[in-house]
């Protein structure tokens, strides 16, 4: 049996990645992925058994390092504006500075194997927001509101200005550049929305 190399299990990861960006994940197979990177389909399998294997590690991969990056210095006894805060600044930081994996884990959450990744990796995470949400209701910070109307009032605009960002133009077919002004108007109309 061929031993793992850890330096072409990046490459194959890293490569994938791109084709499932670009390519999306009906296009993404494993041979074109072994011909994107220079090896054969048979090492592949060195590290993954099939093309739904990779794919599934793939993105619990990335959205165990996007939900650790979203409790970086998070705490659920947070008032709620400095908590909404942190995780505004935590999702830009991880979509502005890990924009590839941020986009295919995206694609992958949408995807036939999103419910398995989803379920893999929201433990603490889905606990943990779960708990600054109830406390916020408790302190009066926050407005009762069910969970998904809380998710698109608190973070469908910061997504939405990303996503023009990530595009490099507005709905009008202007250039657009995220930057601090928009932010700081969008949080604060977020806020308007969400608190008593």
């Amino acid at each position: 049996m061929r031993t793992r190399d850890i330096n072409k299990e990046e490459i194959v990861k890293q490569k994938a990645i791109e084709m499932i960006v670009n390519q999306g994940v009906e296009g993404f197979g494993m041979n074109r992925l072994a011909k994107e990177c220079g090896i054969s389909v048979a090492t592949l399998y060195i590290y993954y058994s099939d093309k739904e294997d990779l794919i599934r590690k793939i993105g619990i991969e990335i959205g165990r390092k996007l939900f650790d990056k979203m409790l970086d210095g998070f705490s659920p006894e947070m008032s709620f504006k400095d908590g909404l805060k942190n995780q505004w600044e935590n999702r830009i930081y991880f979509t502005l500075n890990f924009t590839r994996e941020a986009t295919c884990f995206e694609i992958l959450k949408q995807s036939t194997y999103g419910d398995a990744i989803i379920q893999e990796i929201t433990g603490n995470f889905k606990q943990t927001m779960s708990q600054f949400i109830v406390s916020s209701i408790e302190r009066k910070e926050l407005i009762p509101v069910t969970f998904e109307v809380f998710w698109s009032i608190a973070y469908g605009s910061l997504y939405s200005l990303l996503e023009l960002h990530r595009e490099g133009k507005s709905m009008s077919g202007k250039p657009f550049v995220f930057n601090d002004d928009l932010k700081n108007e969008a949080f604060n109309l977020v806020l308007k929305a969400l608190t008593p």
